[in-house]
Order: C-alpha cells, then structure tokens, then sequence
C-alpha cells in the first residue's frame, strides 16, 4: 500500500506540473554512477549470521539508469528508472528504482546551472544469492537531489548530482528448502551520478 501511495504522489506531481508547463521541451538521458545502501538486519538474521555486513552489499556499485521528462529554463520533472546490483559475503543484492523527480534551477553562467528538487516513486529490492530461495519486495523511495547542468549544445546537456533516497523495501533469507533465517531492509542509499540528456 505503501508503494502505491508513493506511486501516486509521483503521478500527482507529473500531472500538476504537466499542467502547468505544457509547452516545455522533451528531454531524455541516460545515467552511471554509483550507489551505496545502508541496510539494516532483524534480529533474527543478526543471531543467525556470523558478522554479516548488510550495508556493505551494495556499496559504491556501478549503477546504469534511464530518465525521460520535461523541462524548460526555469525547471524540469521527469521519470527514471535505474538499477545496481553487487554481491558481498556470499549474499546478492539488486536494487531497482521508478521515481518521479522534479528540479528547480539556478542559472550560475550562460551555459551553468545548478539544481535541487525532490522525487517519489518505487524502490524493487531482490535477494538473488547463490544457494538460497529467491526473494523480492517493492517499497516506497522518497527524498531529495542536487546538482549542477551544464549545458554543452542547444539540444545536449551533461549534469553531475548527487540523490538520497529512503525507503522500507525488505527482502527475507532462507536457504533453499530450509527455514527463514531472517529479514533485509534497505533504509536508505545514495547515489553520485553523472548524465548525459538530449532535447528533442
């Protein structure tokens, strides 16, 4: 319910903002940057796992994205979908996000701006390790990003930011035909980016 919640709130802002800037230019990009999650352990999974480091999974992995939007010289809104995955003490994580942003801009130069805003949307978390049962949830993603856009031609445009998300996703590990050992939970991670957009 809750993901859907954030869902919604995602929707809301993209229609709003549609509204409002309906003649605003097309843009999409593409994305690569790294993501680091802390991850926190129930107490059973803590009693029965030797040490395990949870939030070292995923840390500073390599994550590949997408995004299409609006946006025009004063802001923009758009949807991204990324992805990052890594393994860590016989343990895989995969961690997908659907978000809704929306940016405000501060023009530094001719070609610079710089740029803060917010996004909503859905966190996937999948546990995939080797030699136990496949596990997946889907929880709400929310929080803030910021950064700076340089522009480079009239249609092209590079950016470097920086986005920090919470979230309640959780996934459960158990060994293949054997009882539940205990519970994940990704409370939040952050991610450096670097983009490369194009305007249609």
């Amino acid at each position: 319910m809750k993901s859907l919640n954030a869902l919604f709130i995602a929707a809301a802002v993209f229609g709003a903002s549609a509204a409002v800037q309906a003649a605003d230019t097309t843009f999409a990009g593409v994305s690569y940057g790294q993501t680091s999650d802390r991850i926190s352990k129930s107490g059973q999974l803590n009693s029965n796992t030797d040490h395990l480091n949870a939030s070292g999974i995923i840390s500073k992995d390599d994550t590949w994205g997408v995004r299409v939007g609006q946006m025009n010289e004063e802001r923009r809104y758009y949807l991204t979908y990324d992805n990052v995955s890594n393994d860590h003490s016989g343990l895989k994580l995969r961690q997908e996000n659907l978000l809704g942003s929306y940016d405000m801009f501060y023009p530094v130069g001719n070609s610079t701006k710089l740029f803060g805003g917010a996004s909503a949307g859905i966190t996937k978390l999948s546990q995939e390790s080797s030699g136990y049962s496949r596990d997946t949830d889907t929880g709400y993603a929310v929080g803030l990003q910021a950064g700076v856009l340089q522009k480079v031609t009239d249609n092209t445009s590079v950016e470097l930011g920086y986005r920090y998300l919470r979230s309640n996703a959780k996934t459960e590990l158990a060994e293949h035909g054997g009882p539940k050992l205990g519970t994940l939970r990704l409370d939040s991670s952050a991610q450096t980016y670097l983009s490369a957009n194009y305007m249609f």
